[in-house]
């Protein structure tokens, strides 16, 4: 409460200062080209501004310091923003000078695999053909047995018809008679 009442007098001290200088012009011709009213008017302009400052200074300083604490705060926010954002760019940068070094392993990477699966691949397409061959022999080694058995059953049907006919045709009644003779003769000889 104090406080507001002397706020209130340098406030009414001060207008009063302010308009004295109107005051004394009333009866006087022209105080203001005088050099006391030079001297008046630069005394008012010192007091209005001392009380402008004053009341600035009192009233507005801290207003002035939470201005200036919260452009501090801003400018230390877009530092750390400034910082973030650089190191941001200098990762992205490593990356981006790296890239092409990955490209390269990757390529190198696919050729290689690239590779193993093509040697992959022709392993077991010489394996597939092995057992494709030894299917294939297997098979041709069964025809072939199978080919001389029935050549052997052939050549032995050939061979007993052949016979048949030779026989035949050698084979007379009295040739017939001698050979049962001879073999009777061997008969009675192995039985002794």
């Amino acid at each position: 409460m104090m406080r507001c009442l002397r706020r209130s007098g340098s406030l009414i001290t001060l207008v009063l200062l302010a308009a004295l200088p109107v005051l004394a012009q009333e009866g006087e011709a022209s105080p203001v080209d005088s050099p006391i009213g030079w001297i008046f008017r630069w005394l008012n302009f010192a007091i209005v501004f001392g009380a402008i400052a004053y009341l600035a200074w009192k009233k507005g300083g801290p207003y002035f310091r939470a201005q200036a604490d919260e452009i501090s705060q801003k400018i230390a926010e877009g530092a750390r923003a400034r910082e973030a954002a650089e190191q941001k760019r200098q990762e992205v940068q490593a990356k981006l000078a790296n890239i092409e070094s990955e490209i390269a392993a990757i390529r190198a990477e696919s050729k290689r695999d690239a590779e193993a699966e093509a040697k992959r691949l022709r392993t077991l397409a010489r394996e597939e053909a092995e057992k494709i061959e030894r299917a294939a022999q297997a098979e041709m080694a069964a025809a072939e047995r199978a080919a001389r058995m029935e050549l052997k059953v052939l050549a032995a049907r050939m061979a007993v018809e052949r016979a048949e006919a030779l026989l035949r045709k050698e084979l007379t009644p009295n040739s017939e008679a001698a050979l049962f003779q001879t073999f009777v003769q061997e008969l009675e000889r192995s039985v002794n």
